[in-house]
């Protein structure tokens, strides 16, 4: 016949459950706070020497794109358009990289007090 509760360990577990849920909640807040300084970071990548530099915030919008002129080629519009790519995915790649060592610094001990 299964114990009430269903939880092991008996009389010990709601102190237990206490400490864990009140680490949880702190865990909850620090992500939140963490969450919003990342969308409020901004990041800038560049390509082509510098001639194309794309801004994107944390919220995984670009914000800026700056062009040198001499990179405005109406002949080679195709290398333009190679560049901003270039630049822009190279914003977000260290966006991602950011949050997740953020996020990492928060969930790395995650494991080790749970009971599970």
């Amino acid at each position: 016949m299964a114990k009430r509760g269903g939880f092991p360990g008996g009389m010990g577990m709601p102190g237990n459950m206490n400490n864990l849920m009140k680490q949880a909640q702190k865990m909850q807040k620090q992500m939140e706070e963490n969450q919003k300084m990342l969308e409020e970071k901004e990041y800038t990548a560049a390509a082509g020497g510098g001639a194309v530099e794309i801004t994107v915030s944390g919220k995984k919008v670009i914000t800026k794109v700056k062009l040198d002129e001499e990179v405005v080629d109406p002949d080679d519009v195709e290398m333009l358009e190679d560049l901003i790519m270039a630049a822009a995915n190279e914003a977000l790649r260290m966006m991602e990289e950011d949050t997740a060592k953020a996020m990492s610094k928060l969930t790395g001990g995650l494991g080790s007090g749970l009971p599970f």
